[in-house]
């Protein structure tokens, strides 16, 4: 979306009560590079974006992807060394700067998905230090190296950057369950205020033990995988989208989410507020 476009999008999400939105940047290649320095810009897309929407729905929340995939040039999460390994606390580094920026910016909540470890405190006293006691910390905590980010990867351009790269250093392995439990909980100890499971419906067993371990808000992120096959299977007949959108949905709140980031907000707004709503 152009920010006119966005704009139109915050506008209908207020007046269907959906609570906050999530900025996700598409940066052109031009200013993509090796240290994603145009991550941590004050005059660039994302803080403008944050300003413009604080100060034209200011009751609207905003969120912000801390991680710099989107702004480098070989599409991973984090700096990388000669060799293509990505250094964690180079990395955390640079995330310092761009969710300071955000920050600054007025963005509500921060939501550091680049899966370093550590980071989670780092920016807890960065923020604190710089007077942004307030903004909030969603940390993608349990993040699996997962073939249903496909769509979104695609979308802000990363994909392309990444090539036969992947993920799997500091993702989490789909087969792990006890890890995430690990890294939820080291990340509530350094200052997390939510906690973020990604995927959403083929980790619903990591929602629900999450859910009953911790007594914060867990959130699940229906990625657009998820979402992607839904809308394809419902294009094709296959399947009643609407009906198996609010399934999925209630899928999430069932396994104990609080709240679930999904790109079907709108038209689940839409059916929840519709005067046939079964849901």
């Amino acid at each position: 979306l152009s920010l006119d476009g966005m704009y139109r999008v915050a506008e209908k999400a207020m007046s269907l009560q959906i609570p906050a939105v999530v900025i996700f940047p598409v940066i052109a290649q031009d200013k993509k590079s090796a240290d994603s320095e145009e991550a941590w810009n004050a005059n660039g897309l994302v803080p403008r974006a944050v300003g413009e929407l604080k100060k034209r729905f200011p009751n609207l929340g905003v969120i912000t992807d801390v991680a710099l995939d989107p702004y480098s040039i070989h599409g991973q999460d984090g700096i990388v060394d000669e060799n293509g390994q990505v250094l964690n606390d180079e990395t955390i580094v640079a995330l310092t700067k761009q969710a300071l920026m955000q920050a600054n910016a007025g963005v509500d909540i921060v939501a550091p998905s680049d899966m370093m470890d550590g980071r989670i405190g780092v920016l807890r006293d960065a923020l604190e230090t710089a007077g942004h006691q307030q903004v909030k910390i969603l940390s993608y905590s349990a993040k699996y190296a997962s073939g249903f980010y496909g769509p979104f990867r695609d979308a802000v351009g990363s994909a392309a950057n990444l090539g036969s790269g992947d993920k799997r250093t500091y993702q989490m392995s789909p087969a792990n369950r006890r890890e995430a439990l690990t890294e939820l909980q080291l990340d509530l100890s350094e200052g997390a205020d939510m906690l973020m499971i990604k995927p959403g419906l083929p980790y619903l067993d990591i929602v629900r033990d999450a859910a009953c371990e911790f007594n914060v808000p867990i959130l699940a992120y229906q990625v657009s995988g998820e979402y992607a096959m839904l809308k394809a299977a419902a294009e094709k007949g296959w399947i009643d989208g609407e009906v198996c959108m609010m399934e999925s949905l209630l899928a999430f709140k069932r396994a104990g989410a609080c709240a679930v980031l999904t790109y079907f907000a709108m038209q689940a707004a839409e059916v929840l507020a519709g005067e046939k709503n079964s849901f």
